[in-house]
């Protein structure tokens, strides 16, 4: 909505659409609906129909008191049995994913990936924090009133600030809680001063933007130039401490080809992480390869469930010498590939138990549907 609110506003349903960061958006609006005066106009960042027509208004400002402003999360608000945590975050006690929660300490990113649209909402990039003594307060809720062991901390970079990173964990460790705790990094932002203290603190698995095995590829889309950092030495530093990783990886890149997909593939099948995200690259509104996307006039997805990694609709980006269908087949085929792994099943049976392998066997058993990509019997139909 943030990155094209208009149209948001035509298509969808709505009858009034946030661009920005929403809460003095949100504010604004109910303040003029309970005084009556309607006086949409003046809301910042606030889209709405004027005599048929969209029209909006400027953004409002960011906020900038994080503790002020938004003190903590109103959990008396929500039914906390509702919610568990993901299957993997849980593999060392996989029927005990509740109590669970997210907890967000930053907003925003420093960095300018391509194919990332997290600034569309900010304005930009950059990141603000609430302080370590925020933080520690809400845990202090989640887990004494609460019960919350599974915290996951949603921040676009968690393990950056050392400030924040290691406020948050002394605080964690002086009350001595017994925490079940991932949060994403860079891997050329895991020091070694952090990985002690996220392991005593109860981080037990970090996710690390890892996306392609090709530094070409990486460099393409500013997100990969980690100069001389050895990826496979960072994992290996990480479980090396007892923290289990969660790669990410992404096929379909602006300078993708099957040739570096597969080299993508190979250094995951490599690291054999306790797991992994196989993403296709999406021309995400708000990012610059939806711009890119424009500017070459390469086909986008139909609706918005086309830009959903797992849809029937789902379509990747093409690629100077890939289909968009080319680059999803070779994702799912990843997948399927990765998790079906005799070495990452032992890895897997040897960590975790027979139930997580079992587990894992059943989510193999399924092949997502997809629209744009011809199933077998399709293409035996069409040799007949």
């Amino acid at each position: 909505a943030s990155a094209l609110p208009e149209r948001t506003l035509v298509e969808g349903p709505y009858q009034y659409v946030v661009q920005g960061e929403g809460p003095y958006t949100i504010l604004g609006l109910l303040q003029t609906i309970k005084d009556g005066s309607m006086a949409l106009d003046k809301v910042p960042g606030l889209w709405f129909k004027k005599d048929g027509k969209p029209v909006g208004n400027a953004m409002a400002e960011k906020i900038k008191d994080l503790d002020k402003e938004l003190p903590a999360q109103a959990w008396d608000l929500l039914d906390m049995s509702l919610y568990r945590a993901h299957n993997w975050h849980c593999f060392d006690h996989i029927d005990k994913r509740q109590p669970y929660a997210s907890l967000q300490t930053s907003l925003g990113c420093p960095y300018k990936c391509s194919f990332c649209c997290i600034n569309a909402p900010f304005g930009g990039s950059g990141i603000r924090y609430w302080s370590p003594e925020n933080i520690i307060a809400q845990i202090d809720v989640l887990v004494n009133k609460y019960g919350v062991k599974n915290i996951k901390i949603p921040d676009e970079m968690f393990v950056l600030n050392e400030k924040h990173v290691l406020g948050i964990c002394d605080l964690i460790i002086e009350r001595g809680y017994d925490l079940n705790i991932w949060a994403y990094a860079r891997v050329d932002t895991v020091k070694e001063k952090f990985i002690g203290k996220l392991k005593q603190a109860g981080f037990r698995w970090l996710a690390l933007g890892i996306e392609s095995g090709s530094k070409q590829v990486r460099d393409g889309v500013e997100k990969g130039r980690f100069g001389d950092v050895d990826i496979d030495a960072v994992v290996s530093k990480i479980r090396a401490a007892g923290i289990y990783v969660c790669a990410n990886y992404i096929f379909g890149l602006p300078d993708d080809t099957n040739e570096s997909m597969q080299e993508t593939l190979d250094m995951a099948l490599r690291l054999n992480t306790e797991w992994a995200n196989f993403y296709s690259a999406m021309a995400y509104p708000g990012s610059q390869l939806y711009t890119l996307a424009l500017q070459n006039n390469l086909p986008l997805p139909e609706d918005w469930l086309g830009y959903s990694q797992h849809a029937f609709e789902t379509l990747p980006l093409p690629t100077a010498t890939l289909s968009g269908a080319e680059v999803l087949a070779f994702r799912d085929k990843a997948f399927k590939e990765y998790y079906t792994s005799p070495a990452f099943l032992s890895m897997m049976r040897e960590k975790f138990g027979a139930n997580v392998v079992e587990h894992l066997v059943q989510m193999t058993k399924y092949d997502l549907k997809r629209k744009h990509v011809p199933t077998r019997s399709s293409r035996q139909e069409a040799r007949v």
